[in-house]
C-alpha cells in the first residue's frame, strides 16, 4: 500500500516538475491581438514572400524571384501555437523541418532565414504572426473506432 501511495504521489507530482515559472519562463506574457490585414501588408513588405508561400495566395509572389520556397498555411493535422509562429520569427533556428535540414538553407543546424529582430517593430511582429495564424485551417483527423470484444 505504502507503494502505492507513493507511486501515486510521484506520478501527481510529475507534470508540476516540467513546469518552469524561474526567470526565463514564458509564464503569463502574451501580446495584444494583431491586424490580420496589416499583418498581410507586413509579410510583403519585409520580404517574408521572397522565401515563404502561403497557400492559397498566390499573389503574395507576383513579381518576386524566390529564393527558396518554404509553404505556410493550409490544411494541417496541427495547428502552431502563436507562441511558437512568434519564436519562429524571431529565432528561426530554434526548430527546422526535418524537409529543410538537408538543403543548402541551413548550415550547421542554423537557419539561413534572416534575423528580423533589428528590422521589425513589436507592433510588426504582432501582425505578421496575426496574419500567418489566420492562413492554418485545422484538418480534422478521423476518429478511429474500436470493436468492443
Amino acid at each position: 500500500m505504502k507503494k502505492y501511495f507513493l507511486f501515486v504521489v510521484v506520478a501527481a507530482m510529475l507534470p508540476l516538475s516540467a513546469c518552469d515559472d524561474g526567470p526565463k519562463s514564458s509564464l503569463g506574457f502574451s501580446l495584444p491581438d494583431g491586424n490580420v490585414a496589416r499583418g498581410q501588408e507586413n509579410f510583403v513588405k519585409l520580404k517574408c514572400n521572397d522565401c515563404h508561400s502561403v497557400d492559397g495566395l498566390d499573389e503574395l509572389r507576383a513579381g518576386v524571384d524566390p529564393i527558396m520556397t518554404v509553404s505556410l498555411g493550409g490544411m494541417t493535422p496541427r495547428i502552431a501555437t502563436y507562441g511558437q509562429l512568434v519564436t519562429s520569427i524571431i529565432n528561426p533556428s530554434h526548430k527546422i523541418s526535418g524537409k529543410y535540414k538537408v538543403t543548402p538553407f541551413v548550415e550547421d543546424g542554423r537557419s539561413e532565414m534572416r534575423n528580423y529582430n533589428d528590422v521589425m517593430t513589436v507592433q510588426e511582429l504582432i501582425d505578421t504572426v496575426a496574419f500567418l495564424q489566420s492562413q492554418y485551417e485545422l484538418k480534422s483527423i478521423p476518429q478511429t473506432h474500436y470493436m468492443v470484444y
